[in-house]
């Protein structure tokens, strides 16, 4: 699984024209599941992402996590992190999952980051979003399961 998780003060995302999904002070988290991926991918980057420390604390120093200041997350879905551009001109997407396979992953990115105490939002899968969004520094960091 690769992510790209960005610090924002608000973000929303809306399918057709309705907001779907909505959050103040937190994480926008875009969300790609590979073919190889498993239980365990989930695992690794639900922990990662809830124990990562890019807030600033008092003195301005990125320590403190999510959990720490009481963000919220939104989750997206994002196959496109995936796509490989080494060769031609357009993407290949041969390491993406296929869609049901990567449903499943994605829900349970979801569901076990709901099993936490931070509120989660989220977009509609396989659906065309928009995606609206404050960066706070900007702060973005890019995490993928299969390069810890």
């Amino acid at each position: 699984m690769k992510v790209v998780v960005q610090r924002v003060k608000e973000a929303s995302v809306s399918v057709r024209e309705k907001v779907v999904g909505q959050i103040s002070k937190g994480m926008l988290v875009f969300v790609a599941v590979g073919k190889e991926d498993t239980q365990e991918d989930v695992r690794y980057l639900v922990d990662k992402i809830t124990q990562l420390r890019m807030f600033e604390d008092e003195q301005g120093k990125m320590n403190c996590s999510i959990l720490d200041v009481g963000g919220e997350l939104l989750i997206v879905s994002q196959f496109t992190l995936l796509g490989d551009c080494r060769k031609g001109r357009r993407p290949s997407f041969d390491r993406a999952a296929e869609p049901q396979q990567a449903e499943r992953l994605y829900q349970a990115f979801v569901d076990r980051l709901r099993e936490g105490p931070l509120k989660v939002e989220t977009g509609e899968f396989k659906a065309m979003m928009d995606v609206h969004l404050v960066n706070d520094g900007p702060v973005t960091f890019i995490l993928d399961s299969k390069s810890n």
